[in-house]
């Protein structure tokens, strides 16, 4: 539902109740104070929506127990492949690979970016139960046109422990539809985000 729509929704409920309860205690309803319903409609859609994408970043707030954790930006870490190659029996050798996550209170996308591909989430959450959160997404895969030949397009699911609030690394699992799996581990973030895997290395160069 789109954040106006919500917003209207609640404050119509709110007049509603409000009309309700003046007519059970008056005997009338009082209609004059409806002047203002543009204005809170307007305050409240504001205030919702530096919520959503500001306020619920702010160090304190992420203490609130049900605030999402803030994981925005770009983490760098390890991609391990389980997959063998057949021609020599062996899974190939770690990568360096980067997450940049861009989130607010409501919503979250993640971009999987290799030296080789970029992976784009098409559904993305942050989910909190007793006190562990986790971050599951799936996505599509697309290579670089260079490395199509042995690397086709796919799709695929990630599911990722946040540790510690603020978070200081996401860890866990990845699987696809070409019937491979890996580990992802990331132990780095810079805020800044990254839009490709050049600008990404470029973000922790000398850090």
């Amino acid at each position: 539902m789109k954040r106006s729509i919500l917003v209207r929704l609640v404050a119509g409920i709110v007049v509603l109740v409000a009309m309700g309860g003046t007519w059970l205690s008056a005997g009338v309803v009082d209609l004059g104070w409806l002047k203002y319903f543009s204005g809170a409609v307007f305050v409240a859609t504001a205030l919702l929506g530096l919520w959503d994408t500001w306020i619920w970043r702010w160090p304190l707030v992420q203490r609130i127990p049900g605030v999402p954790p803030n994981l925005r930006g770009t983490w760098e870490g390890i991609l391990t492949s389980f997959w063998v190659d057949p021609a020599t029996g062996k899974s190939p050798d770690p990568k360096t690979v980067y997450l940049v996550i861009r989130q607010t209170a409501s919503l979250v996308s993640a971009k999987l970016l290799t030296n080789e591909s970029r992976s784009s989430s098409s559904l993305g959450s942050v989910t909190t139960i007793d006190h562990s959160s986790e971050l599951i997404y799936m996505y599509i895969n697309r290579p670089d046109a260079r490395v199509e030949h042995r690397s086709r397009m796919h799709h695929g699911s990630t599911a990722l422990d946040v540790t510690s609030k603020p978070a200081r690394r996401l860890r866990g699992r990845y699987w696809t539809d070409r019937d491979s799996k890996g580990e992802l581990d990331f132990t780095r973030r810079k805020g800044r985000l990254a839009d490709d895997f050049e600008a990404a290395v470029e973000v922790f160069k000398g850090a």
